[in-house]
């Protein structure tokens, strides 16, 4: 099967530039990511800058699945230009599905930075063979069920990894 040419582009908000990720962003986004308590609910810890350059050079590469295309963004507050956190999309145009996910920095969370972005993304998948978009979110993690719900998607019931299945209202990006 061949992969399906989409690939991330910069993207706007009223407070934010969505950037295309890149490995140079490992060194920022290392601090970003740094707080123990951004894995409170999804595991883990805080990856090293090297980790995390590793990391993005494998999303860069992208999904080893030619069916699946990763789009990956880091968030950049304007004004002050310093990067919050990242937004990305796992996108099946055969299923025509995608998948959301963020995370923002501890100290620029309860700002609305990630329904923004998730939003701005969101509206970028409308042209894309995409009907349903879907986020898993941990049941005890108010914020990001209030980001998912901003972003339109419903909680289902359907549980996967411990973290509920959010889905566009009739499958067809309700509310976007």
């Amino acid at each position: 099967m061949r992969r399906p040419v989409v690939r991330p582009v910069a993207l706007a908000t009223r407070r934010l530039d969505l950037l295309p990720l890149l490995p140079a962003h490992a060194e920022e986004m290392s601090l970003v990511l740094a707080d123990p308590a951004l894995h409170a609910f999804t595991g883990g810890a805080p990856l090293s800058r090297e980790e995390l350059r590793a990391r993005y050079e494998r999303l860069g590469a992208g999904s080893p699945d030619p069916a699946t295309v990763w789009a990956n963004w880091v968030l950049r507050l304007r004004g002050q230009g310093r990067l919050v956190g990242t937004v990305q999309a796992t996108i099946v145009p055969a299923r025509t599905l995608a998948e959301l996910a963020w995370v923002v920095g501890t100290p620029w969370q309860g700002h609305g930075f990630a329904s923004e972005a998730a939003r701005a993304v969101a509206d970028w998948l409308r042209p894309l063979p995409v009907d349903l978009l879907v986020a898993h979110v941990h049941p005890d993690h108010a914020a990001s069920a209030a980001v998912a719900a901003r972003c339109g998607l419903r909680p289902t019931g359907r549980l996967r990894d411990g973290e509920v299945r959010w889905e566009s209202g009739d499958g067809r990006r309700a509310g976007l």
